[in-house]
């Protein structure tokens, strides 16, 4: 392991930490479903940005070809996360990023929010390792609209951990799992693109644009809506408008 995984590791940790101040604030704080699908919105304007300014377009740079390789790519990524969201919704993870916290157990499950919650948030940390490993430092947009989009994320997924009766002490160890999880991805990201020859990544993070654009779709940007009302619209693009600016200033 050299230090550079280590780096790799220590930046997934960081942009998963959010995931666990999330969850300490939903233990000591009730903040309305309001505020948090306010956040909601502006993180998924953040992530929305990052996949347009971050990955596609560094994705496109080739001839056509190279172009169809990578669209292919953005959309196996979406039908991948697709089928294994579809799979982890149904035995209990659906409601993992639901605010109203209220389902009882029997829709729940934990490893199910668990493991729904480290399907969201793979692709996110396996594209911070490889723009470690490609370009030798961490898009600092990208680093912050999934710090953003994980706080509420933590605060939801708490909510519903507690209302199907699993303790604080779970709920915080789940959380801190996660973390290590992403670090470990981040880390994984950076080995896998340094131990290819020659490779730029491209398809990799075409496939990872792909499915956090689903799981924006699917799962964070209605709830949000629902719960924020009209109002996120403008925070969705004030978050789009914040990452794009410093995507465009690094």
């Amino acid at each position: 392991m050299t230090p550079s995984i280590i780096t790799a590791a220590l930046w997934g940790g960081m942009a998963a930490i959010s995931l666990v101040i999330g969850a300490v604030l939903a233990l000591r704080a009730r903040f309305s479903n309001r505020l948090v699908g306010s956040v909601m919105g502006f993180g998924a304007g953040a992530l929305i940005s990052s996949i347009a300014y971050e990955l596609i377009p560094e994705s496109l740079i080739g001839d056509a070809g190279g172009a169809i390789l990578i669209f292919t790519a953005f959309g196996a990524g979406a039908l991948t996360f697709f089928a294994l969201d579809w799979f982890i919704d149904n035995r209990g993870g659906r409601h993992r990023k639901e605010l109203g916290g209220a389902q009882p157990p029997a829709e729940g499950s934990g490893m199910a929010i668990f493991l729904g919650t480290l399907l969201d948030g793979i692709p996110e940390s396996l594209t911070l390792g490889l723009g470690l490993g490609l370009g030798g430092s961490i898009s600092i947009a990208f680093l912050t609209a999934v710090f953003v989009s994980n706080l509420p994320e933590g605060i939801a997924g708490t909510r519903n951990m507690l209302a199907q009766g699993a303790s604080r002490r779970k709920v915080l160890w789940m959380w801190i799992g996660l973390v290590i999880a992403s670090a470990g991805a981040a880390a994984f990201g950076y080995a896998a693109i340094q131990a290819v020859p020659g490779a730029d990544g491209r398809l990799v993070q075409g496939f990872a644009a792909g499915a956090m654009l689903t799981m924006l779709a699917d799962a964070m940007m209605p709830e949000a809506f629902e719960h924020g009302g009209k109002l996120v619209g403008i925070l969705t693009t004030l978050g789009f408008t914040m990452a794009a600016a410093l995507s465009i200033l690094e």
